[in-house]
């Protein structure tokens, strides 16, 4: 299998990604696009690449965007399998080649994910999702409980409306199929918006129960938070037009603007109090 990875400001956990990808099995090519990191990124994947030829690093002059670098990373995959994974994840020896193997065993997989864990063994339950409307995460404030599905323990291969973008797997030639990610989304949403296209193609998004990878979370987002939300919410508003904008009532329409927009500006200042008052 192919693995792409996209980084922006990531060395703090890089090295230690691309080293669990190429000690993975069946890994035979990994690809970083790197978005213009202002950090040590880069720099970091050279070093590495000089040691394995299996790792080759793109280096954008400036930031394409999370879904638009995945898409350039897929161009230089000639595996039947590529995995989408996140420069904060960590995967064990076994992870992807399993995954593999659930795909293959089970006919219509069309994109699979695995259970992601903290740092702290804590569950990311983004790892089992429904696919998000708008209008009800507003009308409850933002709160997003009823998003997340649990683990079935009944199912070893656990169909769900999405899985998290920090770990992906799908066959290339369904990735081809579908255009690949939506370049219109810059960051967030976009991993929500290949699920729900996966599945309208007549595939099952799943989730392999048996199989669990690290995910430190947020480590390039820490560089410019309220620049990351922004895009969160316009990826959310992207979303909402393609999938959800046509069963709203006008009326309601430019009220969810308003409310997602002032949502946005609470968090962030919410996040900008917080740190005066560090």
């Amino acid at each position: 299998m192919g693995v792409v990875v996209v980084t922006y400001a990531s060395e703090a956990t890089i090295e230690a990604c691309l080293f669990r990808l190429l000690a993975a099995r069946d890994v035979a090519r990994v690809v970083v696009i790197d978005n213009a990191s202002p950090d040590g990124t880069a720099a970091i994947v050279e070093r590495l690449a000089r040691r394995d030829a299996r790792l080759a690093l793109v280096r954008n002059p400036d930031n394409r965007g999370f879904g638009a670098a995945c898409n350039q990373g897929a161009t230089a995959i000639s595996q039947p399998w590529v995995a989408f994974v996140n420069p904060d994840a960590f995967v064990e020896r076994e992870t992807l080649s399993r995954l593999v193997a659930h795909a293959t065993a089970r006919p219509g997989a069309g994109l699979l994910g695995v259970e992601l864990v903290g740092e702290d063994g804590e569950v990311d339950l983004a790892s089992r999702r429904a696919d998000p409307s708008l209008r009800e995460q507003l009308a409850s404030l933002g709160r997003r409980d009823a998003l997340y599905l649990g683990h079935d323990p009944a199912q070893v291969v656990q169909p769900v409306d999405a899985v998290s973008g920090a770990l992906m797997l799908m066959p290339l030639g369904l990735f081809v199929r579908l255009e690949g990610f939506d370049e219109g989304y810059r960051l967030h949403a976009e991993d929500l918006d290949l699920c729900r296209r996966v599945r309208a193609a007549g595939y099952e998004v799943v989730v392999a129960n048996d199989l669990r990878a690290t995910h430190v979370r947020g480590v390039s987002s820490r560089v410019r938070p309220a620049w990351v939300e922004w895009h969160k919410h316009r990826g959310l508003w992207r979303y909402f037009r393609k999938f959800e904008a046509a069963d709203t009532p006008a009326w309601l329409v430019p009220v969810l603007w308003l409310g997602l927009w002032g949502h946005f500006a609470g968090v962030v200042l919410a996040d900008r109090l917080k740190r005066l008052r560090a």
